[in-house]
């Protein structure tokens, strides 16, 4: 029964990465419709960073779902969404580098020792970057599985300095970064709740 629902998940993943891919399709075609607004960096900068929150707050929500449904597929994404955030994790920090700073390093490295928030942000990417590095199967025989699984635990802490990054560096409305951290927040206490929970309230669900 399996191997017949191959093509299927096969087919089900391949539309998950043109998904995941969507957001950078529309970042493109905003910025040649005139989308963006009156101030495109900023607006770039934002887009760019939402969605890299958004694509971390997914990969913790892999695990949950996982045991709560127990579909091997679910778990088998978590590498490519891993991946994509850390994708739309360079594209902000390009963004950054490039459309707001022209590559000007001693103007970034005063930034990112004057303004808490662009360090925090530099803390996250770097630890994506690392996660990144190590996310091949290689790296985890090279690393060896137990000590690659208490390095990948950094993406909890990665999400955190993410959405704090986005609350520090707003000035005015808040709603919006305290929205992520709050859902990053409940993602994180999910992962805290035993396997068995998950399987007695599938049984309830299921009856």
């Amino acid at each position: 029964m399996s191997r017949r629902l191959e093509p299927f998940r096969y087919v089900l993943s391949c539309a998950l990465f043109l998904a995941a891919l969507a957001p950078a399709a529309g970042l493109v075609w905003l910025a040649t419709t005139g989308g963006l607004g009156a101030e495109p960096i900023k607006a770039t900068i934002h887009y760019t960073g939402n969605w890299t929150l958004r694509f971390l707050m997914i990969v913790l929500a892999i695990t949950p779902l996982y045991r709560m449904t127990e579909v091997d597929w679910i778990m088998r994404q978590r590498r490519m969404m891993g991946l994509f955030a850390y994708f739309y994790a360079v594209l902000h920090m390009l963004s950054y580098l490039g459309l707001d700073q022209f590559f000007d390093w001693p103007l970034v490295g005063e930034d990112v020792v004057k303004r808490p928030f662009i360090t925090i942000g530099m803390v996250a990417f770097f630890i994506l970057t690392l996660l990144a590095l190590t996310s091949s199967r290689s790296a985890v025989r090279r690393i060896g599985a137990r000590r690659w699984q208490a390095l990948h635990r950094l993406v909890y802490g990665a999400a955190l300095l993410g959405g704090l990054h986005f609350l520090i560096g707003v000035k005015a409305d808040v709603t919006e970064p305290v929205t992520y951290l709050a859902l990053i927040a409940a993602l994180l206490a999910l992962r805290l709740v035993p396997a068995h929970r998950f399987r007695a309230l599938r049984r309830r669900l299921a009856a």
